[in-house]
């Protein structure tokens, strides 16, 4: 147990290292346009990780503590990570993640062309 709680702790800490690339957003409209897009980029994502993540633990036996969840709203790109010792069906969690997009989607009124989906399973 405790070996699971460091591993997760240390990738934890690579995500936000990841994260936080150096990268500025610029308000360059005095309305704050941009602010509201990037408001509403970032509820997305987070609706998305948190159902990607309730729905792997519904539909499989792994645990919420063995799962990292990724994405990019620009080029709506989601990462689905997994400890090494976790056994994984690949082609269930691809179903689960595209339902997840699909659910927040309608949720959030966004659309998305499932072309410019990409959906990455690792293992760490």
């Amino acid at each position: 147990m405790l070996k699971k709680a460091i591993i997760s702790g240390i990738l934890f800490s690579l995500i936000l290292l990841v994260g936080c690339n150096g990268e500025e957003v610029i308000d360059i409209t005095e309305n704050g346009e941009n602010d509201a897009i990037l408001s509403r980029e970032k509820n997305f994502l987070s609706e998305l990780h948190n159902e990607i993540i309730v729905s792997i633990t519904k539909q499989t036996a792994i645990e919420a503590d063995s799962i990292m969840v990724e994405g990019n709203v620009k080029e709506l790109s989601v990462s689905v990570g997994f400890l090494k010792d976790v056994k994984v069906d690949d082609t269930l969690i691809q179903q689960i993640v595209e339902d997840s997009i699909k659910k927040v989607s309608e949720t959030e009124n966004v659309t998305i062309s499932e072309k410019n989906i990409t959906i990455k399973i690792e293992k760490y």
